[in-house]
């Protein structure tokens, strides 16, 4: 979520609204807003209804979840559910309507859009409606 603060002023004033989802429970939301005191929609999606709809959730194996815990990452309790979904990170520029005009999709967590190349997405799609 990084790259967008260096963007986000950018994309309002093309007239997007910022919506980020993520697979924490609700009460972590919350304390993760104020904490980093986001200028925008930080949204849960425990159950990953959202990231199954949209193709992106996948589930870790047993052995994943435990290797994540030794790093100090426990999914179930950031998400309060034993599902063990997680959304590949993802970016979609969609329009009012709904239809998704831009997406950028790469199961390597490690490799995000470049602010860049998303606000040259987000000035194209805005461009073409």
């Amino acid at each position: 979520m990084g790259q967008l603060r260096e963007i986000e002023s950018k994309l309002t004033a093309l007239g997007y609204q910022l919506v980020a989802i993520s697979p924490d429970r609700p009460t972590r939301i919350r304390g993760s807003i104020a904490e980093n005191k986001y200028d925008y929609t930080l949204l849960s999606d425990s159950h990953m209804k959202v990231g199954i709809s949209v193709g992106v959730a996948y589930r870790l194996t047993d052995k994943e979840v435990l290797e994540l815990k030794a790093h100090g990452i426990d999914i179930v309790a950031a998400s309060g559910l034993m599902n063990h979904l997680l959304p590949v990170p993802s970016v979609f520029i969609v329009d009012t309507e709904g239809v998704i005009l831009f997406e950028y999709v790469n199961p390597d967590y490690r490799v995000r859009i470049d602010s860049k190349t998303l606000l040259a997405a987000a000035e194209a799609a805005a461009s073409s409606e």
